[in-house]
């Protein structure tokens, strides 16, 4: 059920699975997989000794621990970000369900569609390399970054407008205007 992260210096002993994630950040920095408390990582990578390939997650539990609804992870499999293994009717959950939970949050947070979460968790799995990764979500960031900037400024315009209005409406009540004459 625990997973070991990878540092500089440290023995991994019967990897089996290893889950590449960038990006490399400095101790203590947020990333999108959280805050690091320990030095950062020699390599970007999560290493899950071989008895977690074995530990299992029912629905429930993973909603538990993440505070979602059963449904909501049930919609995040029927969008394709989460594919649990099946035994008759039931969902199987493994570590790899987890983290990817643990990362469509994240980039929820981070006010990603879930396309864009999609793209990101694919890249993942598709390359050896972080290189491709690291790139897609530089892009992701920066039109993530023009857009909040945007809203920033039509937000500055809206508070500026508020502030005509309030001044008008203060200069009127200065000048004596009446509540019931107009």
């Amino acid at each position: 059920m625990h997973a070991s992260t990878r540092y500089a210096g440290e023995a991994i002993v019967q990897c089996s699975i290893v889950i590449e994630y960038p990006p490399r950040v400095k101790s203590g920095e947020v990333s999108l997989y959280g805050i690091l408390t320990r030095p950062p990582p020699s390599c970007a990578c999560i290493a899950v000794p071989s008895r977690a390939e074995s530990v299992t997650y029912s629905i429930s539990d993973l909603a538990r621990e993440f505070a979602l609804t059963t449904r909501a992870i049930r919609f995040y499999e029927d969008e394709g970000l989460l594919a649990p293994r099946r035994s008759g009717r039931s969902r199987i959950y493994g570590e790899r369900e987890r983290v990817r939970i643990k990362l469509i949050l994240r980039g929820k947070r981070l006010g990603l569609s879930l396309s864009e979460i999609r793209e990101l968790l694919d890249l993942y799995e598709a390359t050896k390399s972080e290189r491709p990764q690291l790139l897609k979500f530089l892009q992701v960031l920066a039109q993530r970054r023009a857009m909040l900037n945007q809203q920033q400024e039509d937000i500055a315009i809206v508070l500026s407008e508020i502030d005509s209005l309030e001044k008008q409406c203060r200069k009127r009540l200065r000048l004596g205007a009446n509540g019931g004459t107009g």
